[in-house]
């Protein structure tokens, strides 16, 4: 790739962050006959299709059980109840994920608490975690940890699950944007309570709307979430307890059926794009994303540090390139959290990567002449500055 033609920065080649229409037209054919399929049988909740794609995805990620859930944010929350998190209790994660990982919190009636990241892979520190749990050995109400999977980077789930089982705390893993992710040579989700998915559009695995999964080898976990997702019901009509409706319906199901069959293939197109720009990305100032020893990184996101990171971004879109900042507020600075009274000084590696960060575009349907188009501008941009 680096005998690439010379660029000139002249040409306007339009580059989404992510192309949903592209995907859907390669496999339009199996997708159309999945939704008739379904449409066809008149059963749209907790049916057929739902219980075969809940067995297949708990076979890829070999996990024992799977329940599928309305969403990613739900997959969080019912598993919080389900691992025992009550009003109250307080939450570790990390301040750069997603609100939702927060809004799930929340809604177990728990308290966020955040620990700072590793710098390189922009996950929970292990190290940091551990220093922040024996300073606070006393504060019983800290029940669970999340750590997040971000940008389809692993967290190091040997030392996490490490210093959880040593001060008794339950892992629920967000691994939202990490489907078909590793660590150590098993996929993410499988090392906590319990392993949580988001079907979300835009995600590796994306249904056409809102979906969500949990995954865990708990049986008495399965058969709670079970309930929860059901409005507690462990027959029809019978409340054993109080839940929530929750359910990833038929049409998701059938369509996610269809698209799991090729997830892997679509990871390694996504890895395989992930080295063309580490490639050319060689020579500039750009720091390319790292992918740890152990770990198989499945690149959801492409996310680069920069000098001057918000004018490049400017710069690309003016070009026709549309680059993204995930995420631009941390949940520290979000007005709706500011009442946990956290300061920007509290986190510091977070600050100075949010500070820096942009995303570029990947997904599968990129073209490699994209790709060298987008290196191309970066390079010009620090030529100009």
């Amino acid at each position: 790739m680096r005998n690439t033609k010379r660029c000139t920065g002249k040409t306007k080649l339009i580059v989404p962050l992510v192309n949903l229409t592209a995907q859907y037209l390669n496999i339009k054919g199996e997708i159309d006959k999945a939704i008739k399929r379904v449409l066809n049988k008149g059963r749209f909740v907790l049916g057929e299709e739902l219980s075969l794609f809940e067995e297949e995805f708990a076979g890829y990620c070999k996990a024992k059980y799977a329940v599928g859930v309305g969403s990613g944010t739900e997959a969080l929350h019912l598993a919080l109840v389900a691992c025992g998190i009550k009003e109250g209790d307080k939450v570790i994660t990390v301040p750069n994920t997603a609100v939702p990982t927060v809004c799930a919190i929340n809604s177990a009636g728990a308290q966020p608490i955040f620990v700072d990241i590793d710098k390189d892979t922009y996950t929970i520190d292990p190290d940091k975690l551990e220093s922040f749990l024996k300073k606070r050995r006393r504060l019983a109400k800290i029940k669970a940890i999340i750590p997040v999977h971000l940008y389809g980077h692993p967290a190091d789930m040997g030392s996490i699950s490490r210093i959880a089982h040593k001060y008794g705390l339950r892992v629920v893993e967000d691994s939202a944007q990490a489907q078909g992710a590793e660590y150590k040579g098993k996929k993410v989700g499988t090392f906590g309570d319990a392993g949580c998915f988001s079907f979300y559009p835009t995600k590796n695995l994306g249904a056409y709307g809102d979906a969500g999964i949990v995954i865990t080898n708990n049986k008495k976990i399965a058969d709670k979430l079970k309930m929860l997702r059901n409005y507690g019901e462990k027959k029809k009509y019978y409340n054993s307890i109080r839940g929530f409706n929750s359910r990833l319906d038929e049409l998701q199901a059938a369509i996610l059926r269809v698209k799991l069959q090729r997830l892997d293939h679509w990871n390694q197109i996504r890895r395989s794009h992930a080295e063309v720009y580490n490639d050319l990305l060689k020579n500039t100032p750009v720091v390319v994303p790292i992918e740890k020893k152990g770990t198989k990184h499945v690149f959801h996101l492409y996310v680069i540090k920069a000098k001057k990171a918000d004018k490049l971004g400017k710069w690309l879109k003016k070009k026709g390139i549309l680059a993204g900042k995930h995420y631009p507020i941390p949940i520290y600075g979000q007005k709706a959290y500011k009442y946990l009274g956290y300061k920007g000084k509290d986190f510091p590696i977070t600050g100075n990567c949010i500070k820096h960060i942009l995303s570029l575009p990947i997904f599968p349907e990129l073209k490699r002449e994209q790709i060298g188009h987008i290196c191309c501008t970066i390079n010009n941009f620090y030529k100009h500055c």
